[in-house]
């Protein structure tokens, strides 16, 4: 990347990693949007007074119309980054997620939408990140063993669904970051985070193995990294984080 991000549109921000790398983006003074099914949770949170540079926009990740109206400027043309950490909630007692395509289906909306926009003669190349999960290598177990079982039956559903998601966005031929978080928890820690890469081509590049890392960290995370660095070393790679 050879300038960092100015305009960034958020899909999934109303709440946890997504929100957390928002409020470090708009306390950078970049020009936000966010889409959200019900505005009014985000505005309950951050108010036109306290992120001026903040837009919110009504509608669902996996409709295309509003998907676009998300990732344009004013100028029409692409934003520079887009951050999608949307996802189907699990059904208790059983893990079952409400909508097993939720992700797939957003991933297919959001790269349609660029597509649609390019054809009208947008310009701009967005870096899209995508927060995903560990458990679903392809070079080798990225979490403790003792959490196998977890992995291997209670998440299965969810991790096709993130599987497929990502893929879409790796063969898409657009600029991307996949960011593999370990179990999520609450609260913004001082815990030092440990980071391990993985090339979709040619394998893991390095390691981080781990149990947890919260919504909190997650975000600020992505925003120290992503955002308000240059990026070059984690292009088109996927990315472990985990404390």
């Amino acid at each position: 990347m050879s300038s960092l991000p100015q305009t960034i549109a958020f899909f999934g921000a109303s709440g946890g990693v997504g929100l957390s790398a928002l409020k470090h983006s708009l306390a950078s003074g970049i020009q936000c949007t966010a889409l959200c099914r019900t505005p009014s949770k985000l505005e309950a949170l951050l108010t036109q007074e306290s992120a001026p540079n903040l837009k919110i926009i009504q509608g669902d990740a996996h409709d295309i119309n509003a998907v676009t109206q998300c990732i344009r400027n004013l100028d029409g043309n692409l934003v520079d980054m887009i951050i999608t950490t949307i996802g189907s909630r699990p059904v208790m007692p059983t893990m079952k997620i409400e909508d097993p395509n939720c992700c797939r289906n957003g991933a297919a909306a959001l790269t349609e939408a660029i597509s649609q926009l390019r054809s009208k003669g947008a310009t701009g190349h967005p870096h899209i990140v995508l927060f995903s999960t560990t458990g679903i290598s392809r070079y080798g177990r990225d979490y403790p063993l003792i959490l196998y079982p977890i992995y291997k039956w209670l998440l299965k559903e969810a991790h096709e669904d993130k599987k497929i998601t990502e893929d879409r966005f790796i063969g898409s031929g657009e600029t991307f970051t996949i960011i593999h978080g370990s179990l999520l928890t609450n609260g913004e820690t001082q815990k030092e985070i440990q980071v391990g890469i993985e090339d979709p081509q040619t394998g893991r590049e390095s390691a981080a193995i781990g149990y947890f890392i919260s919504r909190e960290d997650s975000g600020k995370w992505i925003a120290n990294n992503l955002i308000k660095h240059n990026a070059d070393k984690y292009i088109n790679k996927i990315v472990m984080i985990t404390t």
